[in-house]
């Protein structure tokens, strides 16, 4: 039977749980369980600490999992990146005191906070630049008013709390985060974690995007399909009246009310949206 770790709490848990529903798996009701048996689908779910699960599915102990990508380059675990889920984004960035004008350069020979000490320490390692690393659990930001590092590194998101604790972001992204699916290293994936994997790329992949359907003059259907180019290529059916013709094609859903303007513009009439629950591609 398969094993897989779901993080039982914080940012990433409720969503990690969402998708798998909608990837056709069971998943607990109670937040107290810490394991869910899905007969129907042969697996078992064990519901830990999203910074324990890289580690477990490294050791060989569970056969993938759903984590952070920021909290698996941390762990230094022996363990991989399979698919992306779209949720569950961060950035991690450097900050330092607004009064200072700084470069990457600057960090050699500086204490560090930081939530994430394997992370941090990586990257400036490949920088060659040394570092002490302070490892902290939270409130990084008031380390360095309190005198414990010089600067940190930590999640940005829109940077007020940097500010309020007058520190101002510098240098290049470190890492761009989000919810992920991993396995172990050099391992040979069985066919349950396979069909695991298709079922949760369709369901980001139908996040993304939507149907679109819609009529159009056979002398502009070119004009249209350039707009509407689809996957792989747009579906053309025969209407009653010989001269029109519907396709049906998928868009990225952010794009959708752009690309409807643009189809207008060019003789589309009827245009339909619908939704994707679904799909295999």
């Amino acid at each position: 039977m398969l094993r897989i770790a779901v993080p039982n709490k914080g940012s990433l848990a409720d969503s990690s749980i969402e998708i798998l529903q909608e990837a056709g798996y069971k998943q607990r009701s109670d937040t107290r369980d810490l394991i869910l048996v899905d007969l129907e689908n042969c697996v078992e779910f064990y519901y830990l600490r999203p910074r324990d699960i890289a580690i477990y599915v490294g050791s060989g102990e569970l056969e993938a999992g759903i984590t952070g990508r920021d909290l698996l380059i941390d762990s230094g675990a022996s363990a991989k990146e399979l698919l992306a889920l779209d949720f569950g984004g961060s950035t991690f960035r450097f900050a330092a005191p607004i009064d200072y004008e700084w470069s990457l350069a600057d960090i050699a020979g500086k204490r560090v906070a930081t939530a994430y000490p394997g992370l941090v320490s990586n990257y400036l390692t490949n920088l060659s630049i040394h570092a002490d690393i302070v490892r902290l659990d939270g409130a990084v930001e008031s380390s360095v008013r309190l005198g414990v590092a010089d600067l940190i590194a930590d999640v940005v998101s829109t940077g007020n709390t940097l500010r309020q604790a007058g520190l101002k972001i510098f240098g290049d992204p470190i890492l761009t985060s989000e919810a992920i699916v991993i396995s172990r290293k050099d391992f040979t994936r069985p066919e349950d974690l396979e069909i695991l994997i298709r079922r949760l790329q369709g369901v980001v992949t139908a996040r993304r995007y939507v149907l679109l359907d819609y009529d159009i003059p056979k002398i502009d259907v070119e004009l249209a399909c350039a707009i509407t180019p689809g996957l792989e290529s747009p579906t053309i059916s025969p209407l009653q009246n010989i001269d029109w013709v519907a396709v049906r094609a998928m868009v990225l859903r952010k794009d959708t009310n752009r690309v409807m303007d643009e189809l207008w513009t060019v003789g589309a009439r009827g245009i339909l949206v619908t939704d994707i629950h679904a799909c295999r591609l």
